[in-house]
């Protein structure tokens, strides 16, 4: 039995315990952390735990009955409390986005070396279908090379969504809706084309007079041979959220779509797609495995499965860095409006936070803060899981 504490019990702590709960058999969350007075006790009270509760992440480090430390925390703690779970010798996951510097990103995975213990950053989305439906597909090679790929991360949050205490400051949310919301579909880009050569990008905040941070970004990718343009943004009603690879052969795509154009003697694209084709490309996705469980349950499970057999989970910290260099790279692109090149070095103003401080733009100054806010998360588009259930 694996012996989980959580540590910050805000919302997306809950999608961590619904996990746990599914997989019950195999861990137990023995305690529970959060430095609002009360908070724990009432989210142990929700699930109907019976656990220990504590204000401070230090008081569960000499405890040795811990096996994994599950960082739920706002993104400028993630380096610090992950730092020390690991050097007390216990295993970690954490959520994303990994930290808000590659300095701090690199820190961790030292910590995790030296100490010789799990580091998982959380990448839920992997475990979609869709999402390893597409992967497979690019990775079968049947559409061909990718010329190129549109990447929209279009989720919309309201004016009050920036008025919680830790959102829309560069200090404690660590930026804006390119770090801690296109954080999602910038792991899938790099999980699928790797990283590019250089980015050129824009930010702004066009809609979001409470917070110094962006909510609107837009970002072109050079690769070798293609491109990739990347929009990040939290003012898209809708939130029609898609992944879409234009290929040699064909354009396929997460919600899973597919088309491929036929020439006429002159070039020109005939009106009707290839079925023959496409079908072939249907085919190979039902021949796919089942997923055994897909999000924060499919990760879970992953990292439970390899501190049951001593193996590497799927999304280590390395996978957690990369996305976090491809996501500075965008905010330094963005911040001297020059074109930036990877990879970054470590005498990089942006390597550091305080760098990345001292560089980015403060579009507008927080004005109000409360330290929680009532109603749900939402995760944004099911990418046409709805429609084939």
């Amino acid at each position: 039995m694996i012996r989980v504490a959580i540590v910050g019990t805000g919302g997306i702590a809950h999608a961590h315990m619904e996990a746990y709960q599914t997989l019950k058999d195999r861990c137990e969350v023995v305690a529970l952390v959060d430095i609002i007075p009360g908070k724990a006790r009432r989210f142990m009270e929700e699930f109907g735990l019976v656990c220990d509760t504590y204000e401070n992440h230090e008081d569960i480090l000499p405890r040795g009955d811990i096996d994994l430390v599950d960082v739920c925390t706002p993104p400028y703690v993630h380096a610090s409390i992950s730092i020390n779970a690991l050097r007390s010798g216990k295993n970690v996951v954490c959520e994303k986005p990994m930290a808000a510097s590659l300095e701090e990103c690199d820190a961790m995975l030292k910590a995790r070396d030296e100490s010789g213990k799990l580091l998982s950053i959380i990448a839920q989305n992997r475990f979609r279908k869709p999402i390893r439906d597409l992967k497979a597909l690019l990775e079968s090679g049947l559409a061909g090379p990718v010329r190129h790929a549109e990447i929209d991360s279009f989720w919309w949050r309201g004016h009050s969504y920036y008025d919680l205490w830790w959102r829309g400051t560069w200090e404690k949310e660590g930026g804006g809706c390119t770090l801690n919301h296109a954080v999602h579909h910038i792991d899938m880009l790099v999980w699928m084309m790797g990283l590019p050569e250089k980015i050129t990008s824009v930010l702004a905040n066009t809609g979001h007079d409470n917070a110094e941070v962006e909510d609107l970004s837009i970002s072109v990718m050079e690769y070798p041979h293609a491109l990739a343009t990347v929009t990040a943004s939290v003012v898209h009603h809708g939130e029609d959220q898609k992944l879409v690879f234009q290929c040699e052969k064909a354009r396929i795509s997460a919600p899973f779509d597919a088309f491929v154009s036929q020439p006429m003697p002159n070039g020109f694209p005939l009106k009707n797609s290839d079925q023959a084709f496409e079908k072939q490309l249907t085919d190979y996705l039902a021949a796919l495995p089942p997923l055994p469980y897909e999000h924060h349950t499919g990760q879970l499970d992953n990292v439970l499965t390899a501190l049951e057999t001593g193996g590497q989970p799927a999304i280590t910290g390395e996978d957690g860095r990369r996305t976090i260099e491809l996501i500075t790279a965008i905010y330094k692109a963005g911040s001297t409006r020059l074109p930036v090149s990877l990879p970054l070095q470590k005498d990089d103003p942006f390597y550091t936070v305080e760098g990345i401080r001292a560089n980015v733009p403060h579009f507008y100054e927080k004005t109000t803060s409360v330290m929680e806010q009532e109603g749900t998360l939402t995760f944004g588009s099911d990418l046409g899981e709805k429609e084939k259930k």
